[in-house]
This record gives C-alpha cells, structure tokens and sequence, in this order.
C-alpha cells in the first residue's frame, strides 16, 4: 500500500495532527503514536530519519518546532518519502506563509485538505503544489 499513516508532532510530543490510511482502533493508534514518537524525539540530529518500528519504516523531518512523521511499508523508497515530507510543508509554507504549530492547531482541516489531495488511500496522487492549492484557495474565496 505504501504510506500507512502520516503525523505531525510537536517537540513536546502532542500529536497536531494524525492521518491513517489502515484501519487501527484508537487504543492501537494511541499505543503506536506514543511508541513512535518517543523512539523519534529521543533521536539527535546526527542519526538518521529512518527508524524500523513493528512491521514499519518510520521516515521522520523535524521543521522548526513540528516533527513530520510518515509511517510506511517495508517496500518503500525512504528517500522519496523524505522528499514526499518536504513537498508537504512547502505547500503548507506557500499556504501559511512559514508554516508552524499554530496554523495546524487553527487551521486543522486545511492541513488535512492538503493532505488528503497528495495522498489517496496511501499512495501518493499528486505533488504539484498549484493543483494542491488550488481548491482550497477557492474555499478561501467562496468564505
């Protein structure tokens, strides 16, 4: 399937954000958040963004005070997940305008817009950020 869940933390470890794309009842997630994100954070800025957890990779990029972290299948190219990451916080950046903590917690269903037009059913559908944009600009306009 290829991404299994993507999540947003912050440097005190609150979960800002959580998009699944398997089926996990909330105690799993909660299990699995708090296991994540604690072997992420305990981790310097020397090692690298891939961690191995259960059965997934876990290819995390820390940006200002926000943890990005995409859960994914043994098969999946780390790299491109990283460039995935970057491709999302530049298009949050373009929204926001320098993207932080705030504007996810404020502007939640937009973030999950945004994500839900680059990532279908965990597969990455679209990557360019002007067709990302654009319906949520015209929600803008339309409000």
């Amino acid at each position: 399937m290829g991404i299994r869940f993507v999540l947003m933390v912050n440097k005190q470890g609150q979960t800002r954000l959580a998009q699944y794309y398997e089926y996990l009842t909330l105690e799993e997630r909660r299990a699995l958040e708090a296991e994540i994100v604690r072997k992420c954070l305990a981790r310097n800025e020397q090692q690298c963004s891939f961690v191995e957890h259960r059965n997934y990779k876990i290819v995390y990029r820390r940006y200002a005070s926000l943890f990005f972290l995409v859960g994914v299948d043994d098969e999946e190219n780390e790299l491109a997940i990283l460039e995935f990451i970057h491709l999302l916080v530049e298009t949050m950046d373009r929204h926001f305008g320098n993207v932080c903590e705030l504007d996810i917690m404020f502007h939640l269903e937009k973030a999950h817009f945004m994500l839900e037009e680059m990532v279908m059913n965990g597969c990455i559908v679209e990557t360019s950020k002007s067709n990302i944009l654009t319906p949520i600009q015209l929600m803008d306009k339309t409000s």
